[in-house]
């Protein structure tokens, strides 16, 4: 498959996305091209998964063309993004001895690109940091700058805005994903059509059998779009002032879902499944949506396996005190990016409790 570059537009702080097979393998040459000197000191973080198939090469590769290059293996998963994990985390990199010329470089998926982020966001200030994406589902995270750690409250509420120098996505390694993962990775891609592009929404309707093979060609293509229109969101509004909230579809119903379970039930992509359902149902209750965004919203996640229906033993209640604490509400009202058509969402305020408890109800009754 052929390499593909893309932009993201910020200035002084643009930064590459480059996508294609095997790039790991010429990890160097890319971080050399975006700034980050071959006398650096870099910190690679990973988790244990990923750490058994990529760690090894990838500092084979860095120290060859002269990389100080140090690793720091975390446990895989959500519950990884701690105050206790980043803590461990800025302890490796003091006693490394990274200084203000460093990098931290985030080889993984979603968790681990968060978490490296926010190290390298307060670390000393601020140094430089890579997105290496790992999984699909990554493909979203690695890209606009959002980074963060978890408090048992609620999902991503210490963070920052602090971008990559550039994001390194090596397709070849999505093939050792499981297929939980892979469908995981596909509600991101097809929230990208479900926001801006409807007709991105029917080409994957038309490839959902060979995307799910993993075909390369497709699947180069599925990760670009769905960059490409993080991307241009992104370059406009790059600390969510606006125009990129609409990314958050599905993500106040879907971050509860996550917190309520303790981050071990459901992950990411799964409960962003779920939560976009029920943002096209609540639309269309209130007369947002045109009727059958829903059915097609629940239809194309289906065709990638994910889950559609209500989340086990969680009570609506519930839920919804998590959504409170979503970052988007304000003065304790709640703020829900909702679709007005395939391909088409805005974000509504002042939707009545009421209402939204009510379609949750629904959803528990089956």
């Amino acid at each position: 498959m052929s390499v593909e570059k893309l932009t993201v537009e910020l200035g002084e702080r643009s930064y590459e996305i480059v996508i294609g097979e095997g790039l790991l393998d010429q990890a160097a040459a890319l971080l050399v091209e975006a700034g980050i000197a071959s006398t650096s000191k870099l910190m690679i973080v990973t988790d244990e998964n990923v750490a058994v198939h990529y760690l090894e090469p990838l500092l084979g590769v860095l120290r060859q063309h002269g990389y100080q290059a140090h690793s720091a293996v975390i446990a895989a998963g959500e519950q990884s993004k701690s105050l206790t994990v980043y803590e461990r985390l800025m302890t490796e990199a003091i006693d490394a001895g990274l200084d203000r010329k460093s990098a931290v470089l985030a080889l993984g998926g979603g968790v681990v690109g968060d978490l490296a982020g926010f190290v390298a966001a307060t670390y000393m200030r601020g140094i430089d940091f890579v997105q290496m994406p790992t999984t699909l589902l990554a493909h979203d995270s690695s890209v606009g700058g959002k980074v963060a750690i978890n408090h048992p409250l609620g999902k991503n509420l210490i963070g920052a805005f602090h971008q990559p120098k550039v994001v390194i996505y090596d397709t070849k390694a999505l093939h050792s994903l499981p297929k939980r993962e892979v469908a995981a990775g596909f509600a991101e891609v097809v929230k990208h059509g479900l926001i801006a592009d409807a007709a991105f929404v029917d080409w994957l309707e038309d490839n959902a059998d060979r995307l799910w093979q993993l075909d390369s060609e497709l699947l180069g293509k599925a990760i670009e779009k769905g960059c490409a229109v993080k991307a241009a969101i992104v370059s406009q509004d790059e600390t969510e002032q606006g125009q990129r909230a609409l990314l958050n579809l599905g993500h106040t119903f879907g971050h509860a879902f996550e917190a309520l379970s303790a981050y071990s039930t459901l992950n990411h992509g799964e409960a962003i499944s779920i939560g976009m359902c029920l943002a096209a149902k609540v639309a269309e209750r209130i007369g947002f949506a045109e009727t059958g965004v829903y059915n097609r919203t629940k239809r194309m996640l289906e065709l990638f396996h994910l889950p559609t229906a209500w989340p086990g033993n969680l009570s609506p209640e519930a839920v919804l005190e998590a959504m409170k604490r979503d970052k988007k509400t304000v003065g304790g009202k709640l703020a829900l990016v909702l679709p007005r058509a395939i391909g088409q969402v805005e974000v509504v305020k002042n939707i009545e409790e009421e209402l939204i408890l009510g379609v949750m109800r629904e959803e528990v009754e089956g």
